[in-house]
């Protein structure tokens, strides 16, 4: 089946589950779990980074790209966890992290040592300004700037994320090469492709200016480097184009595409680029820029929402309903991920109609074009969690705002709580909720990072037992979309884009047609004249002229 036709489920193996009551989630677990994740529907596993990393920001800081990180499990444990995935008819793809790499890394300890060491371009090193301050003004996305001095040998190195995330310099050949190399090891394992991390930032702007006037700590900036694509398309070359993914269809890649406008999509994944397969963009994700956890940004609203889906879908469609290969490329559509909170929280309406909109979620999302990722726990509806203190939370991001925004800057410790409990990633990573137990049916242990008290009420177990359960519906929904070739390579069109909360919108497939309409209210609302039609499913039993509260439909026009 081809990546077009699939469905992604992604899996943060810190928070999935548990085997050996350790607290912290191992490939052993997943293993374990591969029936469910085969029974739920889905067609690609991405796990995120499960190799050796001293864990600064959770994994995505490595010391060594072809080992296992112990707390998760050995070598032997991934081997069969692919083979169990194939065995099941599920592909895997694993997350590659190489804009930067852990300060661990032999690569860079070895950087380090001398101006002379063979490997010292494999980082990016600078001279101080002749005050002994930083080459540039850039920042890092977890606070301060974005250089370090190293003592050693006088130089600062660049750092985009946190000091111990040194970025990678693509300009040196020899890097390029063991990247390749490197990939080449776990596709040869067998593994279905990647998922690129910030891949847009391998480029770097020559001769590392300032920020330009007005776009001080715009971290978009530092995307679509000069020599971006020439990367892309060389790595595609060297390495992506002499493998498939195990069925014998075409490998899996998808870029994150972080700074990448809609207009710029086609650039890396237009089909005769010879770049990358899939993107997926961050239009719609929730701006968490250091300063806005004192000053966060106003959720968008229905009408802004739509707006990003019909652009991005616009910038990529067809010219016409006839799928083109050589043609615009293929995004990877979604709501939620590790990087932003639950998306029940920020879209539906987890306290008053949990069950309702967490279905109408997944109606809207699993009828977009585009190939849609799934969040692990998005298909029982979890929420956000209430963390009673920043102590409670894990990620780098946050203990750094706190430090730079309350402690050195004086701001409001409760509103910057209250933000947290809004926006903050640990959200997305606190333990699938699979019983009503203790350790969540995650672990019999304690767990790395809280609980969600809502596994009470909203846990796996619970769900498989009730057939109108939100699981089921994703059940329901993804058996139906994988029959429907319109949900596959349909035309995508927007109905009612001002429409203030109803998101109604056609998917055409040489004439077969099927429109998708969802209340986005707490309110019923009538049913726009026109997008009257046949039901094809729906999170409610019955179906009139007037939709109910946080009611999806998928009809057939009349």
């Amino acid at each position: 089946m081809s990546y077009r036709e699939s469905v992604i489920y992604q899996i943060y193996p810190r928070s999935f589950a548990d085997s050996d009551g350790d607290g912290i989630g191992d490939l052993q677990g997943i293993i374990g779990k591969l029936d469910y994740l085969a029974e739920l529907g889905v067609d690609i596993l991405w796990l995120s980074p499960i190799f050796q990393s001293p864990n600064a920001d959770n994994g995505y800081d490595i010391a060594d790209y072809e080992a296992i990180m112990p707390e998760f499990g050995t070598m032997a444990d991934f081997d069969a966890l692919l083979a169990g995935a194939h065995q099941r008819g599920l592909k895997l793809i694993l997350d590659l992290v190489v804009n930067h790499s852990s300060d661990e890394h032999r690569w860079f300890q070895e950087s380090r040592r001398s101006k002379t060491n063979p490997y010292r371009n494999y980082y990016i090193w600078q001279s101080p300004r002749p005050d002994g301050s930083p080459p540039n003004n850039w920042q890092s996305f977890f606070s301060g700037p974005a250089w370090k001095l190293d003592e050693q040998t006088g130089e600062y190195y660049l750092h985009l994320f946190a000091d111990k995330q040194p970025d990678l310099n693509w300009e040196h050949e020899l890097l390029r090469q063991e990247i390749y190399q490197m990939m080449r090891f776990w596709l040869d394992k067998g593994v279905d492709g990647f998922r690129m991390d910030v891949i847009p930032f391998l480029s770097k702007e020559p001769g590392f200016p300032d920020y330009p006037e007005g776009r001080f700590g715009d971290l978009t900036i530092h995307a679509n480097g000069p020599r971006i694509h020439e990367f892309l398309q060389e790595m595609h070359r060297e390495v992506l184009a002499r493998y498939t993914a195990y069925d014998g269809t075409p490998l899996i890649t998808i870029g994150e595409g972080f700074g990448v406008s809609a207009g710029q999509a086609n650039l890396y994944v237009g089909e005769n680029r010879r770049e990358l397969g899939m993107i997926y963009h961050f239009d719609h994700a929730v701006p968490r820029e250091e300063y806005r956890f004192l000053n966060p940004a106003p959720e968008l609203t229905l009408p802004e929402l739509k707006a990003i889906f019909a652009g991005w879908n616009k910038a990529l469609d067809t010219t016409d309903n006839v799928p083109d290969p050589t043609g615009p490329g293929w995004q990877n559509v979604y709501f939620g991920n590790h990087d932003n909170p639950r998306v029940l929280s920020r879209f539906g309406e987890p306290d008053g109609f949990h069950d309702e909109s967490g279905m109408l979620l997944a109606t809207v999302l699993l009828t977009q074009r585009g190939t849609p990722g799934i969040y692990q726990g998005d298909e029982i509806g979890m929420s956000n969690c209430p963390f009673a203190s920043v102590s409670e939370f894990d990620d780098i991001q946050v203990k750094n705002a706190y430090r730079e925004l309350v402690e050195k800057g004086g701001g409001s410790a409760s509103k910057f709580l209250t933000v947290a409990n809004r926006i903050a990633r640990d959200h997305a990573r606190t333990p699938m909720q699979w019983a009503n137990v203790p350790g969540a049916g995650f672990t019999t242990g304690t767990s790395w990072l809280k609980v969600n008290p809502a596994v009470a009420q909203v846990n796996v177990v619970a769900q498989q037992q009730s057939a109108t359960s939100v699981l089921s519906y994703y059940q329901k929904l993804l058996r139906w979309r994988k029959q429907t070739p319109a949900m596959h390579y349909g035309t995508y069109r927007d109905l009612l884009p001002d429409h203030p909360t109803l998101w109604a919108f056609e998917r055409n497939l040489n004439g077969v047609r099927y429109v998708t309409v969802a209340n986005f209210s707490g309110q019923a609302s009538v049913l726009p004249p026109g997008l009257a039609g046949t039901a094809v499913l729906g999170n409610y039993n019955s179906m009139t002229s007037e939709l109910q509260p946080w009611e999806a439909r998928i009809m057939t026009p009349n």
